[in-house]
């Protein structure tokens, strides 16, 4: 069991226990050693990294109080997140309690089943302190319901024992955040990948679970990831991870930390012992391993390998990158890439994967109004503030970001004869700024060493692509770029099919348009997002039969829809466009079939 190299008096320390599971309330402790004589500041972050939306987290401290040597003191309010205690001549106490019920992988969950927390949610930083070792005293709670409970963390012991409640340690404040914890009954598994041991921790009911399958298959993810970026030694950036799992009804995200990941899923992608050995991998639990290698690749690309804006956060504001492209988008291209080279699906699927990712991009209109570079930048603004406008307005830099590297990629290949590719790219950026970040050698890297890295490993000046992709909007010369890798590009929309070219979603009953696509039928006869649709020429539409009603039109048709906007009926008359949704395949061609793997799928020559 290793142990931190830490004091007997730390300077910061935390309690943390579930106060009250049926009010979801946890309680929180802090005792500074030596506050600031002036007066000490204590501020909860406004954000979570890897999230890029402003949180205010402090909005659900429902009540604090501090005190020293026995008397209380006064606590005032400096900005929306931020305290300051009156000056002490001692130690300052600070007591206060944090409403916990967002079932999310970014904040702060708990009832008489478990309790989920990251530190962004419940620690207040102690300003001038970040640097000071920390401890942390979880505590299990009173409540009967919590009698079994165990600890699963990434966050080192100090005196507690794995998965046990106690003292656990942090070098530093950013450490402490960076080491969500899970509380509860879970299932436990534990597998070694290149010597590491990796936990898969699962909360929630998952009948009949094939944890046996679950970790062979990130054991298999882990170590071809490893092996990506130390080659040679094979050697992990930590000496412990975590897959922490909540299991529900139906969810799905994850949320990376430099030595674990937060996950929730649904309980039905999940793997069954009751699969017949052999069968193909289900949609769902192959999306769910799309997430693993997604968060796990982040354990290099972003918690260490960082963009200079990141390095270090200031988690009080938005911090601004246009490298989001990369840095998500990036892990977005290789997450499936790793799945392949792990073994764990083969050239369809991967195919049938990449395909999807391209239609989805070409169905918004917004790629071409709005960069992979300052879609990143906006992410706090627009990215993740969507609304039903979004499709038209912005493109996301994961998917769009994760097509854009894989283009990079492809025309690095194509510039070396194959010599060279992205992934000599990444290992660069590894081997540079990433490896020793937390040793205190590494920084952040800017967008002009991104781009002379690529110019570096292609040997030529890629300033053309990032004008046309990364900064411009342009469309990706898809087929072009992938044909001379045995890949065959082909776009088989259905131009006979009748569509009002909108999204269609469910209001109780009705059915409501939740998207309006620019260009489209709807969107040239008025229709808006949020109109209820009631009747086409007559006959009454609800969820699930308006393909059915178009079907007995020709496209070119015009049809009246009756629509409540608001507590108004309104009549349009829609002229029926072809369908334009995109309807992307990629395949191997037929002159590259019998190849072991087209170019696409192989590392580089330098691998």
């Amino acid at each position: 069991m290793k142990k931190n190299n830490i004091s007997k008096k730390p300077g910061v320390s935390y309690a943390i226990v579930g106060k009250d599971l049926a009010a979801h309330m946890f309680e929180v402790t802090l005792t500074v050693d030596q506050p600031a004589p002036e007066g000490q500041l204590l501020a909860l972050p406004a954000w979570i990294p890897g999230s890029y939306m402003i949180r205010e987290f402090s909005r659900n401290i429902v009540r604090i109080r501090a005190e020293s040597d026995g008397a209380e003191v006064k606590l005032s309010k400096v900005d929306k997140h931020t305290w300051q205690a009156a000056p002490v001549a001692g130690q300052l106490t600070v007591v206060y309690e944090v409403y916990a019920w967002d079932l999310s992988v970014r904040a702060a969950h708990m009832d008489q089943s478990h309790a989920f927390f990251n530190g962004t949610s419940v620690f207040l930083r102690v300003a001038g302190q970040e640097d000071e070792q920390h401890v942390v005293d979880i505590q299990r709670p009173a409540d009967p319901a919590a009698k079994t409970w165990r600890v699963a963390t990434s966050l080192p012991e100090l005196k507690a024992k794995r998965y046990g409640f106690g003292t656990y340690a942090a070098a530093n404040y950013d450490e402490l955040i960076d080491h969500p914890v899970e509380l509860g009954d879970f299932a436990l598994a534990t597998f070694k990948a290149h010597g590491v041991p990796h936990d898969v921790v699962i909360t929630g009911r998952v009948p009949n679970l094939d944890m046996a399958r679950l970790c062979a298959d990130l054991k298999a993810i882990c170590e071809t990831q490893i092996a990506f970026f130390e080659p040679k030694t094979k050697r992990a950036p930590m000496d412990r991870y975590v897959f922490m799992t909540m299991a529900v009804g139906d969810g799905y995200g994850g949320l990376e930390h430099r030595a674990s990941t937060a996950l929730i899923c649904a309980r039905a992608d999940l793997p069954t012992a009751a699969t017949p050995k052999g069968a193909d991998i289900s949609e769902g639990y192959l999306k769910f391993l799309g997430l693993c290698s997604h968060e796990y690749f982040h354990t290099w690309n972003v918690k260490r390998i960082k963009p200079s804006a990141f390095a270090p956060y200031d988690l009080n504001t938005e911090n601004y990158t246009p490298l989001l492209w990369l840095f998500e988008g990036g892990t977005s291209y290789y997450d499936d890439l790793m799945l392949v080279r792990a073994g764990i699906i083969g050239e369809p699927a991967y195919y049938k994967l990449l395909g999807k990712t391209v239609g989805g991009v070409l169905r918004g209109a917004g790629r071409l109004k709005q960069s992979v570079a300052d879609s990143s930048f906006d992410a706090w603004g627009k990215y993740y503030r969507q609304d039903e406008n979004a499709a038209n307005a912005i493109v996301s830099y994961y998917t769009k970001g994760s097509l854009v590297c894989m283009t990079l990629d492809l025309a690095i290949r194509s510039k070396t004869a194959g010599k060279k590719s992205l992934d000599d790219v990444m290992q660069a950026l590894w081997q540079r700024y990433g490896r020793d970040f937390y040793k205190g050698a590494g920084r952040g890297v800017s967008p002009a060493e991104v781009e002379a890295l690529c110019d570096e490993v292609a040997g030529a000046r890629l300033k053309s692509f990032f004008d046309k992709y990364v900064r411009g909007t342009e469309d990706l010369p898809l087929a072009k770029i992938l044909a001379p890798f045995g890949v065959k590009y082909s776009d088989e929309r259905k131009p006979a099919k009748p569509s009002l070219d909108a999204n269609l979603g469910r209001d109780g009953a009705d059915a409501k348009l939740s998207a309006v696509h620019e260009g489209g039928a709807a969107h040239a006869a008025g229709l808006s997002a949020g109109d209820l649709l009631v009747a086409v020429d007559g006959l009454r539409v609800v969820p699930g039969n308006l393909d059915t009603l178009l079907s007995r039109y020709a496209v070119g048709d015009s049809v009246e829809v009756l629509a409540f906007r608001r507590d108004e009926l309104r009549s349009f008359r829609v002229k029926l466009q072809g369908d334009r949704v995109p309807n992307v395949t990629l395949a191997l061609a037929p002159e590259a079939a019998g190849k072991k793997a087209s170019g696409l799928l192989r590392p580089s020559a330098s691998r």
